[in-house]
């Protein structure tokens, strides 16, 4: 679901969002511009307050769901998927443009907000075995199950920590340029 939202918001607030206006009647879609509504691919169907449910099938839900947060984030609106239970915000983003998010599940995200990195590491699991933010021939850090922390900008080197708020403190660092990480924990080629 998209939608306009006036400062970034929390995945409760977007699931119960996508919850009220799923259970209202389709309406015109008044308030979302219907140049968004043209761009955006699968089953398009408008709610009332500019809530836009983009409807489809699973084979093609990992590509769909790119182009439709692509799309979201071109207008400055908000995209919730409710098969992973994640909102993609605006901002704030990390420091590093093109960077990706990749997880073990098929998502790729594009530049993602920060919140939306706390929330797919708190995904881990055998269904999602890893997740990664990758800066292209430059560097990355991932993570999998049991909290495995890779980082490789030349030499890969591996690390295990026992908290997940240290994951995500490392992916924090780790995507506003910070490399506190690397000094906090004792890593191995």
């Amino acid at each position: 679901m998209v939608w306009d939202e006036p400062e970034p918001i929390g995945r409760d607030q977007a699931r119960a969002t996508y919850l009220a206006v799923k259970r209202a009647e389709p309406a015109d879609g008044a308030g979302l511009a219907p140049e968004v509504v043209k761009e955006l691919p699968g089953e398009v169907r408008l709610y009332p307050d500019g809530h836009v449910l983009v409807s489809m099938d699973l084979d093609s839900m990992d590509e769909l769901s790119a182009q439709v947060f692509t799309i979201a984030r071109a207008h400055g609106l908000v995209c919730y998927d409710p098969q992973r239970d994640l909102v993609h915000n605006v901002a704030p983003l990390g420091v590093y443009e093109g960077m990706q998010l990749h997880t073990g599940d098929g998502m790729i995200v594009h530049d993602p907000d920060l919140g939306l990195v706390d929330d797919v590491l708190g995904t881990l699991s055998a269904q999602n075995p890893f997740a990664a933010l990758v800066n292209f021939g430059r560097h990355f850090i991932q993570v999998s199950p049991g909290y495995e922390l890779e980082y490789k900008e030349g030499t890969l080197v591996r690390t295990t920590v026992t908290e997940l708020e240290e994951v995500r403190r490392a992916f924090r660092e780790y995507a506003t340029g910070d490399r506190s990480f690397l000094t906090r924990h004792e890593w191995a080629a």
